[in-house]
């Protein structure tokens, strides 16, 4: 492997780089956007449960704030809320909306970063394979006959259009995988504040 590698020229690290890092990202997003660290599927029946008749206090406030991402957005509209008894639908939604916004974004970090990755790892490839050749037929002097030696050089410099083809394809597939659990997210987290923000309307303010 490391014959190939070395083979294959300098186009090949800014590959393996690519390699490295894409992996390193997927993993983390995997371990961020485990469904207990972003929407568990009981907090927002437990939350509504909880300040069924009123709010819950601000020490449980910011334990569901803590809890998961769901509970920063749910610890917002309650916060606000409590602080602002009275305060107007348009702006709980607003609040609510805000912080979903800010939440969303924290959940889809990384992906571009991902998605560069997978475009960019078949042009490096190519511009691998592309240096190779040049170097392959300006080797070759006008009165020479080494077909072995130029086949072998064209399959070297193949390897680079290979390994961009080997990063590029996993990375798609795990960067439309994760954009797909991100925006089943952001649909949960939507719903879940829309949820609370009904609930919480209809709670007798204090006086």
């Amino acid at each position: 492997m490391f014959s190939i590698i070395q083979a294959a020229g300098w186009p090949v690290w800014p590959l393996l780089f690519c390699s490295v890092m894409a992996l390193a990202l997927i993993l983390e997003r995997l371990y961020s956007l485990r469904a207990r660290h972003v929407a568990p599927p009981q907090l927002l029946e437990e939350v509504l449960t909880a300040c069924k008749t009123q709010l819950p206090s601000a020490e449980t406030i910011e334990k569901i704030a803590q809890h998961s991402v769901l509970g920063e957005l749910l610890a917002s509209g309650l916060q606000l809320k409590r602080l602002e008894p009275h305060c107007s639908e348009e702006a709980l939604r607003f609040q609510l909306e805000s912080t979903g916004r800010t939440l969303a974004h924290r959940l889809e970090r990384f992906l571009p970063a991902l998605a560069t990755i997978a475009s960019a790892a078949p042009l490096l490839g190519l511009l691998g394979t592309v240096i190779g050749m040049i170097e392959i037929f300006g080797a070759q002097t006008p009165g020479s006959n080494q077909p072995a030696q130029l086949a072998h050089g064209i399959s070297v410099a193949l390897y680079n259009t290979a390994l961009g083809l080997l990063i590029a394809i996993p990375t798609l597939i795990a960067w439309r995988y994760l954009r797909t659990c991100v925006d089943g997210y952001v649909l949960a987290l939507e719903l879940a504040g829309e949820r609370l923000a009904q609930h919480l309307l209809r709670l007798p303010a204090k006086p």
